[in-house]
């Protein structure tokens, strides 16, 4: 039986994207990025993730 993985709540997900995409400091940036990644195994993945719940 396959287990559904749990991802962070979707207000987080979204100031890490903020994080990454609009706070204009690198390391803050990069703290973003490597939640992103930590939480999904990859950017792609977290983007796919978010796809999918916005079109909800």
């Amino acid at each position: 039986m396959e287990s559904k993985v749990q991802y962070p709540p979707l207000p987080l997900i979204q100031t890490w994207v903020w994080m990454m995409v609009e706070s204009g400091n690198p390391e803050i940036q990069a703290k973003g990025r490597n939640n992103l990644i930590a939480s999904f195994g990859s950017l792609a993945k977290a983007n796919e993730y978010l796809q999918q719940k916005m079109q909800k």
